[in-house]
């Protein structure tokens, strides 16, 4: 049985030191308690929304894997099989898999467990479709799908390890920030989770 790493206090007002294989990032939280504007869509663009329920492991991680490994993308890449399809097939959670000519380039996984709230829980595009609109098309198609009759609230997260330009995209999509959270994990290149050179913006350093 995998004994829980002890705890160590954290200076609130300086720099607190981080045992040898664990990593840190700084978390965002963002809600919006009202539905933006809608915009219309952009004519050509080629773009589509499929709703997905209970997708297969194996389309799930390889998109997941495409869209997150440079940003050090990891919670879903160390959930076990089971309690991944768990999540997945929960009558709560849509995958919003937006596709171009018929191609997987991004998803939103979208969840309704909290009555009144939609959380956001995944977000994200291929590298290669960053900046041509493909996220701006996929928000605003994921936000008018949530808010529906008795929705309240909207909210996501972001961190650190992710697209730098994504706290300024979630502002201009109409989300407030919060709260933030400090996330403490093992690294996963060191168990094998993820390839060593995935995240090359966060330093690999051997324990």
């Amino acid at each position: 049985m995998t004994q829980p790493m002890p705890t160590i206090p954290l200076d609130l007002d300086g720099y607190t030191d981080l045992p040898p294989g664990r990593i840190a990032n700084v978390v965002t939280y963002l809600e919006m308690r009202m539905p933006p504007g809608r915009r219309q869509p952009e004519s050509g663009s080629g773009l589509s929304l499929r709703s997905v329920r209970a997708p297969s492991l194996d389309w799930y991680r390889n998109l997941y894997r495409r869209i997150g490994e440079r940003w050090l993308w990891f919670s879903r890449s160390v959930m076990d099989d089971r309690a991944l399809a768990a999540r997945l097939a929960a009558p709560a959670t849509e995958i919003l898999a937006l596709e171009r000519d018929g191609d997987a380039i991004g998803f939103a996984e979208v969840d309704r467990s909290v009555e009144g709230e939609v959380e956001i829980a995944m977000f994200g595009v291929v590298p290669e479709a960053t900046g041509t609109g493909a996220a701006r098309f996929l928000m605003d198609e994921a936000l008018a799908l949530a808010w529906v009759p008795g929705t309240r609230r909207v909210w996501l997260h972001t961190c650190t390890f992710d697209h730098p330009a994504a706290i300024p995209f979630y502002r201009r999509a109409g989300f407030t920030p919060y709260k933030f959270a400090i996330e403490v994990s093992p690294d996963p290149r060191l168990s094998g989770q993820l390839p060593r050179h995935a995240g090359p913006h966060v330093p690999l350093i051997e324990p």
